[in-house]
């Protein structure tokens, strides 16, 4: 099973620090600890082509897991506005251990058992540390996770985007460095690991009343549903296929509070939604989301409306986005 992120926050008169974990089992899903379905070998990367690679200005497919997947984070976070990571090798050797680890183990974890074949670290924080990462106030790191059928990077990532409480984890604007690895098994899966962090500073802030949106004003080709079993525990209960989540992220050093989230089909009501924030259901304090309970419709604009409060300032967006 996919595990839910786990957030932290420690504060103190050097400032802040905290970390965030995520894993999800996206497309063709592993059972936790094993087994699962047989891999489609129509999955993208498996010899089909990844229609991601004809998103508008996306980059280059390398045909490496790792490089692809940190350039599709990339490119989906200079599409929000917060800016792109750079890569750090000491980043990319935590993410690749822990990789190998789930691959050697048939298993999805962000903590590692002593003693077991490619042990690197309990902890994200040890595996960091381990691999030469120094994490010093004020610092910030974060882990997604997946396990699907696919060697396509982009595919990985895309599916991770969708996810809600990863994509809280891979949008955080004060993150400044990246690292990725996959490991491919003989059964057909790949397990891709993204490690995000900052340390001794951070990057640049959205700003003291100011939001970031996913999907972004004026998105094209936007997902019509999410599948929220994907997740545990599930943001959802009691249904699998919803429509796609959309967010509202702000520093990870502030508090969001929501008055009103709304999104409806242009010119039509507004639809029914799970929200998904601190207030209720104890996630971060930084981010917020709404579910439609319904898939969304194919080749429509949706128009979304937000109100409330970062750090006590008022703040509101609109925008919009159509679907595939």
């Amino acid at each position: 099973m996919a595990r839910r992120p786990f957030w932290q926050q420690l504060t103190s008169a050097r400032g802040w620090s905290g970390s965030l974990l995520a894993a999800v089992l996206a497309g063709a899903l592993v059972a936790c600890g094993g087994g699962g379905s047989s891999p489609a070998s129509t999955t993208p990367g498996n010899g089909g082509t990844d229609p991601l690679q004809q998103e508008p200005g996306a980059p280059v497919m390398t045909g490496n897991t790792a490089v692809d997947g940190a350039n599709w984070i990339n490119y989906r976070r200079q599409q929000v506005g917060v800016g792109a990571l750079a890569r750090n090798a000491k980043l990319d050797a935590a993410a690749q251990g822990h990789s190998d680890y789930l691959r050697i183990n048939n298993t999805i974890t962000h903590t590692q058992t002593a003693g077991q074949p490619g042990f690197t670290g309990a902890t994200l924080g040890d595996r960091l540390g381990n691999a030469g990462y120094a994490v010093v106030r004020p610092f910030a790191y974060g882990e997604v996770i997946s396990a699907t059928s696919s060697t396509s990077g982009f595919y990985q990532a895309e599916e991770l985007v969708g996810a809600i409480y990863h994509r809280f984890v891979m949008f955080e604007p004060l993150f400044r460095e990246i690292g990725t690895g996959a490991a491919s098994s003989t059964s057909g899966y790949t397990y891709f690991t993204a490690d995000m962090a900052t340390s001794a500073g951070y990057g640049t802030s959205v700003g003291r009343g100011k939001v970031v949106v996913y999907p972004f004003n004026n998105q094209t080709k936007v997902p019509l549903n999410f599948l929220s079993d994907n997740e545990s525990p599930d943001p959802v209960p009691g249904q699998n296929e919803v429509g796609y989540p959309v967010s509202v992220h702000v520093d990870i050093t502030s508090v969001l509070a929501v008055q009103s989230f709304t999104i409806k089909p242009h010119g039509g009501a507004a639809l029914t939604v799970r929200q998904v924030d601190n207030a209720s259901a104890g996630d971060p304090p930084s981010a917020a989301a709404i579910i439609p309970l319904s898939v969304l419709a194919a080749g429509t604009v949706y128009d979304v409306s937000f109100s409330g409060t970062v750090d006590g300032v008022a703040v509101s967006r609109s925008w919009s986005f159509t679907t595939k």
